[in-house]
């Protein structure tokens, strides 16, 4: 069974977190996983025990110490289910984003404390823009020398146009950084314990006091302006309950006009808590944001899906990774259900195509499912399809709408070192195209050579290091 068939529909969360490089995104997922007790020891990026993160669980990512695909997997906070997409934070890997971000709900936009809004967080944004998400901002790395969450507070607003609002308010700064106001409750939150496992609450020290009232009051006011409320409380000048409040922020963060932002130190353990609990106040369940399907019989017309079991199955494969048991199909349930052993339909070439595995993924770990529901996220096995399919129960004929591919920014020759190399090496590009659409090959007509375009040299530089390791085949560029 899937985590959420326990767990009603309004508490199922879907997010993925983003941002640019070196914001620290695993560093975060690695904490989330770990206070939710999906894993029971922290590792690093780049840790000194080897280990690795978990969400990184690829060779190379372990090595290079960058995420490279999206790595999905579930944990249960305080009775709600999450579902964790990492994504990466190298614009050569954008693909892997707009694809995480196509099956979301919700999402955690995560900045650098010291340098604020970059060129891949304005990228991002627009991303999840283009598919109208739910956001939090979470701003990092408060322990990190020149940290100031304030500027990059003013980012946000100038550089991405967001009407941004601090929810919390930071303790003490650089090596001084100590904890989090929640400006809601107005109580001080520090984080003891080797891993900040254990909260404690105060009151709001005395010394900014004042400056918590400040952003408490800007808060209210531009919360105001979504729910009647807040507003109706805000002019007479009396205070809204926590539930009042509350509900409020999560009016204005759906409605996509307003943007909560925390602060915290993910490395230093602060503050990560505090984000799983507004991730459950204040992002969208499946049956909040809205999902359309495109009906084949009638004209290409929207349909709304709905999150609801008894409707006739939608599912969209987001992703293909070719695992060491055969190809694993990521895929997103938007309506109804599906068994194992159900037989379902591609839309896309009309195939059927029978369910023989169904899995939840934690990294690159599995655990067998008997059913998934509209609102999960879960991979299965042996199905033959390319990224971006949807599939039906056959009764309906309904397409998703395919996810914007980027055009490629730069090509290589590429040739493997001897001729025994060469069935691989096809193999291998075969592949990976089939896997990622912003790789494309091609055969040059005039010189007859193999050219690989993509979004990057990195990008191009993974996926050569990847034929080398992945099909033992050396390649010369």
């Amino acid at each position: 069974m899937a985590v959420s068939n326990v767990v009603p529909m309004d508490k199922v969360r879907n997010i993925g977190i983003s941002a640019h490089i070196d914001s620290g995104k695993t560093t975060l997922s690695e904490r989330v996983l770990f206070y939710t007790k999906k894993i029971h020891a922290i590792h690093e990026v780049k840790g000194k025990d080897q280990v690795g993160a978990t969400m990184d669980f690829m060779d190379l990512e372990r090595e290079k110490g960058i995420t490279i695909q999206s790595a999905a997997t579930y944990c249960m906070w305080k009775g709600y289910n999450v579902n964790l997409i990492d994504t990466p934070g190298h614009v050569d890997f954008t693909i892997e984003v707009e694809r995480a971000l196509r099956v979301l709900d919700g999402a955690v936009l995560v900045l650098c404390s010291v340098a604020g809004v970059q060129s891949q967080s304005i990228t991002v944004d627009r991303q999840m823009k283009r598919y109208k998400i739910p956001r939090i901002t979470f701003i990092n790395k408060m322990d990190r020398a020149g940290a100031n969450p304030f500027r990059g507070l003013k980012m946000l607003r100038e550089k991405l146009g967001h009407n941004a609002h601090l929810i919390n308010y930071p303790i003490g700064a650089e090596d001084q950084f100590k904890g989090c106001v929640d400006l809601v409750n107005m109580r001080a939150y520090y984080f003891d314990g080797d891993n900040g496992e254990n909260i404690r609450e105060e009151d709001v020290p005395a010394e900014i006091m004042g400056e918590c009232k400040k952003y408490r009051e800007e808060l209210i006011a531009a919360v105001g302006e979504f729910d009647e409320v807040i507003g109706e409380k805000y002019l007479n000048g009396t205070e809204p309950t926590v539930e009042e409040f509350r509900a409020g922020i999560r009016k204005a963060t759906l409605s996509l006009g307003f943007i909560p932002v925390m602060v915290g130190s993910a490395y230093k353990n602060k503050g990560v808590q505090l984000l799983l609990d507004a991730v459950t106040y204040y992002l969208p369940n499946p049956t909040e944001s809205e999902n359309i399907g495109l009906d084949q019989h009638n004209n290409e017309a929207k349909v709304i899906l709905k999150s609801d079991p008894a409707l006739p199955f939608v599912g969209l494969a987001f992703k293909l990774d070719e695992g060491r048991y055969g190809q694993l199909t990521y895929m997103r349930v938007y309506q109804g259900r599906v068994r194992k052993g159900d037989v379902i339909f591609n839309s896309a070439n009309d195939k059927k195509v029978k369910v023989p595995r169904l899995v939840q993924m934690h990294a690159d770990e599995m655990h067998d499912i008997e059913e998934a529901r509209a609102g999960d996220i879960v991979a299965l096995f042996g199905v033959d399809c390319a990224s971006g399919d949807t599939f039906t129960d056959g009764t309906i004929k309904y397409t998703m709408t395919s996810m914007y591919v980027p055009n490629a920014v730069i090509s290589l020759a590429i040739a493997p070192k001897d001729k025994t190399g060469q069935a691989n090496f096809s193999k291998a590009l075969n592949k990976f195209t089939k896997e990622d659409p912003t790789l494309r090959v091609h055969r040059d007509e005039e010189s007859g050579q193999t050219i690989i375009s993509g979004m990057g040299e990195l990008h191009l530089e993974i996926y050569c290091e990847r034929v080398k390791r992945e099909y033992n085949c050396e390649c010369v560029v």
